[in-house]
């Protein structure tokens, strides 16, 4: 869906009511895929003015009480998802009816404001490797000799970086090199 300035809504928004084309025609002269947008643009502005073409920076909360009244009014009047955002000057009927959609299929639970984002990492169980397994004496030496040939893989790795930083970088160079060669083989 292709996203539209608001100088441009308002230009064919005044060009719809002050001109002689019709939707149809104004959509084709500006290479627009489809008349409803522009549909949706001149009803938005008939009930709300020039703020009904604005885009929303942020998206609004709405309290369960709001929801709940827009749900009601819709069921009690028979009134469309259109109409309905007319009458509660909301732009985006959509936006009701997955409230309704949620309010059917959850009950009012459903409309509670939900947090948005990544929950906390403090929320989460430790998943912490057996600490409370005992290791035999010998699995502690095994581990301790492991680490020890870690540390000295390390440190000759380091040594060989400082003694020719340049020869280091022209073999990790090279090793990138023929792997992306072996890739592109695949």
């Amino acid at each position: 869906m292709a996203k539209y300035s608001e100088e441009f809504k308002i230009k064919l928004v005044t060009e719809y009511l002050h001109g002689e084309l019709g939707y149809k025609l104004l959509a084709k002269k500006y290479n627009m895929p489809s008349q409803t947008p522009l549909q949706d643009w001149v009803r938005a502005y008939k009930i709300q003015g020039i703020e009904g073409l604005k885009r929303r920076k942020v998206n609004k909360a709405y309290s369960i009480q709001f929801k709940l009244d827009t749900i009601q009014f819709m069921i009690e009047t028979g009134a469309s998802y259109q109409e309905t955002a007319n009458q509660f000057r909301l732009n985006n009927p959509s936006l009701i009816h997955r409230w309704m959609k949620t309010f059917n299929e959850q009950g009012i639970e459903g409309l509670n404001l939900k947090s948005k984002g990544r929950p906390s990492m403090s929320k989460k169980p430790n998943k912490k490797k057996n600490e409370n397994k005992k290791l035999t004496r010998e699995e502690e030496l095994e581990r301790e000799n492991e680490l020890l040939r870690l540390e000295v893989a390390y440190l000759k790795k380091l040594r060989a970086f400082r003694e020719n930083p340049s020869a280091f970088h022209e073999k990790r160079k090279q090793r990138s090199h023929s792997n992306s060669k072996k890739k592109d083989s695949d």
